[in-house]
Order: structure tokens, then C-alpha cells, then sequence
């Protein structure tokens, strides 16, 4: 079980450094993400940049790279408790990925889709919480940053022998999100989603 357990974290970590953004990019000869827009290689990027197209493209890529090393795991029978400590590995691919000098994005697709296959019930809340908070502030960043704040208290909630695993990756995750703290305080932080311009 354990190498099982160290074989699964290996392989989550290099499906997590393969990037979304940048292979799509490529295949779709766009705009490398992270030297335009917010230089962040990430799917609400690859949306300003490119159109919703694109950016979906991105985000069922990224999320997958989460869900498929847990899917595998858990078939594997390993238990609750590695199954989020392997699907931290597939974040930590996603924001420093090997393949792309260590330069990734956020990791909150890739969370997500590791969420998915261990507890659909708390991965609805996440959901929720994170497009409640985009509506209402227009910053996916903003939305990002509560929904994994909130995190570990669905976790509690529904599967609690995970709590420990999903708020270290909530901790990285919003640490990663520093610049957008900063920015947001500044009041440069770019909207995702403006309220105001659906109404007209």
C-alpha cells in the first residue's frame, strides 16, 4: 500500500505539470497566457484572453488532472485520508509544473477535480459557495479565496477523515493567491464577471 501510495503521488504530480493553458495554447496557436493578461496559466486567464471557448477547454484539462490520479487511487483502495494527500501532489504539479520551468497557475481547477470523485456532496457546496461569491464581487479571484476558506469546514461536515488533507491544500491555494490579495487591495484586481454589464 505504501508504494502504492508514493507511485500515485509521482504520477499526480507530472499529470499536474502538464498545463492546461499552455498545451491548449499551443494547439489552438494562441496567446502564450503566461506572458499576456494576468500572466497567470490558468483558465480565468485563458477566458480574458481568448473567450469562454478556450477557457473551458482549460478547465475540464486542469480539473482532470486532479480526478484522474484519485479516481485511480481510490479504485486502488487507498484510503480517504492519501487519497487527498495524492490529490495535493496533482495541485502541486499544476503550480510548479516540471515541464514549464516550475511557472504554473493557482491550482483551484485542479482542487476541484480532485474534490469530485471523494465527496460529491462537498464538492456541490465548494461549487456553490465559489459562484454565490463570483455573482455577488465579480472577482473569481474573491470567489476562489472564500470557496476554500469554506473548504475544509464542508469537508468537516461530510467526510471529516479528509479535513486534514483538503486545509493544507486550502492554505497552499490561498497563499498562491497572494498577488491577487495584493492587488485587490489596491484595487487592481481585474474583474471576471461584471454585474453591471449583464444588466445592459
Amino acid at each position: 500500500m505504501t508504494l502504492q501510495i508514493v507511485l500515485m503521488s509521482i504520477i499526480a504530480y507530472f499529470l499536474g505539470s502538464l498545463s492546461g493553458a499552455m498545451i491548449i495554447s499551443r494547439i489552438m496557436r494562441l496567446p502564450n497566457p503566461s506572458e499576456h493578461g494576468s500572466h497567470n496559466p490558468g483558465a480565468t486567464n485563458i477566458l480574458r484572453l481568448n473567450g469562454k471557448l478556450p477557457a473551458i477547454f482549460v478547465l475540464i484539462f486542469d480539473m482532470l488532472k486532479g480526478t484522474i490520479p484519485v479516481y485511480i487511487s481510490y479504485r486502488l483502495g487507498i484510503t480517504p485520508f492519501f487519497l487527498g494527500i495524492i490529490g495535493i501532489f496533482a495541485c502541486l504539479g499544476h503550480i510548479f509544473p516540471c515541464f514549464f520551468h516550475f511557472h504554473g497557475g493557482k491550482g483551484v481547477a485542479t482542487a476541484l477535480g480532485m474534490m469530485a470523485p471523494i465527496g460529491f456532496d462537498f464538492t456541490a457546496c465548494f461549487i456553490l459557495t465559489w459562484l454565490f461569491t463570483l455573482l455577488i464581487t465579480g472577482y473569481s479571484s474573491v470567489a476562489s479565496i472564500v470557496g476554500f476558506l469554506m473548504a475544509s469546514f464542508y469537508v468537516w461536515l461530510f467526510k471529516p477523515e479528509l479535513t486534514l488533507p483538503v486545509a493544507m491544500l486550502s492554505c497552499l491555494i490561498i497563499i498562491r493567491h497572494n498577488s491577487n490579495i495584493t492587488r485587490l487591495l489596491k484595487g487592481e484586481e481585474m474583474k471576471s464577471y461584471d454585474r453591471s454589464k449583464n444588466k445592459k
